[in-house]
């Protein structure tokens, strides 16, 4: 069984990103979005107005939640060989309800692909007051779409940051 990380949050939370499960190369490491080519990094710090892929990883953390940024996955665990998403198996959903509610702030919940979008929608269904928004995915596996039409899609997170 492979598991998520605990989310990064702060109570002052605008936006939250969520997953949905971390790849190997990050299940090894312990951090999130890992794998030197997966461009998360660079999608969120191109919404926030910050570069952060030349920043240390506690620095990454920091600069995210000084924006009002959160973090987690829709799957808290799975049965998964390698790291594609197409490949989760028997998975627990990610108490997302209960972080939604702990976060008072809240304004917009982000998801990172099809499938973190298609289980954490399925979760949440329809939250008062609260946007839910699919976003391109920034896996290296998802790459039949440019970085700047993903970039373009991400953009749309700064109304909430």
């Amino acid at each position: 069984m492979q598991h998520c990380f605990p989310p990064v949050t702060r109570p002052d939370t605008r936006l939250l990103v969520l997953g949905s499960l971390p790849g190997a190369v990050s299940l090894a490491q312990q951090r999130y979005y890992a794998h030197p080519q997966n461009q998360f990094w660079r999608l969120i710090g191109a919404a926030i107005g910050r570069d952060l892929a030349d920043l240390d990883y506690a620095a990454r953390l920091e600069a995210l939640l000084e924006a009002g940024v959160g973090l987690w996955d829709t799957v808290a665990a799975a049965t998964r060989k390698g790291s594609l998403d197409a490949d989760i198996r028997l998975h627990a959903a990610s108490d997302l309800a209960a972080l939604v509610k702990a976060l008072p702030r809240l304004k917009a919940i982000a998801f990172n692909g099809g499938t973190s979008a298609r289980i954490g929608r399925r979760q949440l269904g329809d939250v008062p007051g609260l946007a839910l928004i699919d976003l391109p995915s920034s896996s290296p596996a998802y790459a039949s779409l440019p970085f700047e039409k993903k970039k373009e899609a991400w953009l749309a997170l700064r109304a909430y940051v």
